[in-house]
């Protein structure tokens, strides 16, 4: 009786403790979504903000905010849904702007200049970040990079990651030169999905593509993947005119007897990508040509966040999708937000605004502040991103450090 006593004590010491938590971010996500709709727009800095004063109380019933939200009581979190409606579970965080290749489409010939390492997120700064946006409802966390497998911690991110209540999905993109060796440790840790980069069948090609050899590697850390039961494995392939849209067929065959689902990318403009409309495929003209070869391909129900308009062979083990940033845009239905390796939050990819986290961890921010930053970040993002004549003349970073 005696223990069922002390149990039910710290039962009861954890309720009010997230009775409180929910009284205090309730009261304030309310009044944010309420300023966010009628759109009082409010300057940001690079890691300051003169934020509204939020202190209306709000009822409450007894159990906690994340407890509340799974019931479906509690609305999803105001400072991750914007002005549009479009709530945002899906973070994506570059954990390095380094990589073993130099792929023409991500990187400028000559590389980059390197963010000092002192000026990068450490791993305990990921984790505090990774914890926040769970903790307000982001369920899906993808680890990019540069290339995310050459983090030396990498596994202990993500064994960490996998402790938060309430995140159900951790995924990486990887260029799949180290993923054979590291998998079965990934897995271990918890990685529950991968998407590798593959821009050619070719090995000479390849090699051209990205600058240094590897192919064999690769192609050795996506049968591993298959061997390991991870389905659907996810192959990203840039379509870039005159270098390889001729092996669309063959990346498409691919998926006859493997759990493959191949996603044609159409190729986008980056800082030092040089980028060009006539170097872009389109995702009708890749769809055009499978189907003159499969006339049978049918299209599939995919959920509404998803990115790639996925079509499958019938009888083909995978499928193949197209990922239609530049020609037929999905801004409508996006849930994502990405975090540089330098901290700094991107609500959108083709956007070249940007808030430094970093800045306002490292200035001794309360959580409730940081939220306040994040919510006004994610509440003046825009309907739609300018269209691909536009996006093409903005200036913005080079693909290497955003974060794939």
């Amino acid at each position: 009786m005696a223990a069922h006593a002390s149990m039910c004590c710290r039962l009861s010491d954890r309720s009010s403790s997230s009775l409180s938590r929910f009284r205090k971010v309730f009261s304030v996500e309310r009044l944010f979504f309420t300023a966010t709709h009628r759109k009082n727009e409010v300057e940001l800095g690079d890691s300051t903000l003169a934020a509204p004063n939020f202190t209306a109380p709000v009822k409450s019933g007894s159990r906690g905010q994340e407890r509340l939200r799974e019931d479906s009581i509690l609305p999803f979190s105001a400072f991750l849904t914007d002005s549009f409606g479009r709530r945002h579970s899906y973070l994506r965080i570059s954990l390095t702007e380094k990589c073993n290749l130099r792929c023409q489409y991500c990187m400028p010939e000559e590389g980059v200049k390197l963010t000092p390492r002192s000026q990068l997120l450490s791993t305990s700064e990921i984790m505090t970040l990774a914890r926040l946006f769970v903790q307000e409802g982001v369920d899906k966390i993808r680890l990019t990079g540069g290339e995310p497998l050459i983090r030396p911690d990498v596994l202990d991110i993500i064994a960490e990651l996998r402790k938060l209540e309430g995140l159900k999905t951790i995924a990486v993109t990887t260029n799949g030169i180290n993923l054979a060796r590291l998998l079965p440790k990934l897995k271990d840790a918890g990685l529950d999905l991968i998407n590798i980069s593959l821009d050619s069948l070719v090995p000479a090609k390849f090699e051209f593509i990205v600058r240094r050899k590897g192919f064999h590697k690769v192609m050795e850390g996506i049968d591993k993947a298959i061997e390991m039961g991870y389905n659907p494995v996810k192959i990203n392939c840039v379509v870039m005119r005159g270098l390889n849209e001729d092996e669309l067929l063959d990346f498409a065959a691919l998926t006859e007897k493997k759990p493959l689902q191949v996603r044609f990318i159409e190729y986008m403009p980056f800082d030092g990508n040089k980028w060009n409309f006539k170097k872009m495929v389109s995702y009708q003209e890749m769809l055009d040509r499978i189907r003159q070869q499969w006339p049978n391909l049918e299209k599939l129900q995919t959920g509404h966040t998803d990115t790639a308009k996925t079509f499958q062979v019938p009888g083909f083990q995978g499928q193949v999708g197209f990922i239609t940033s530049m020609s037929d845009q999905f801004c409508g239905s996006c849930n994502r937000l990405r975090i540089t390796a330098d901290g700094s939050l991107k609500v959108c990819l083709f956007g070249n605004s940007e808030v430094s986290l970093r800045d306002v961890l490292r200035s001794g921010a309360s959580e409730e502040e940081l939220l306040k930053i994040i919510g006004a970040a994610v509440g003046r993002k825009k309907n739609q991103h300018a269209g691909m004549f536009s996006i093409s003349q903005m200036k913005n970073r080079p693909m290497i450090l955003i974060g794939g």
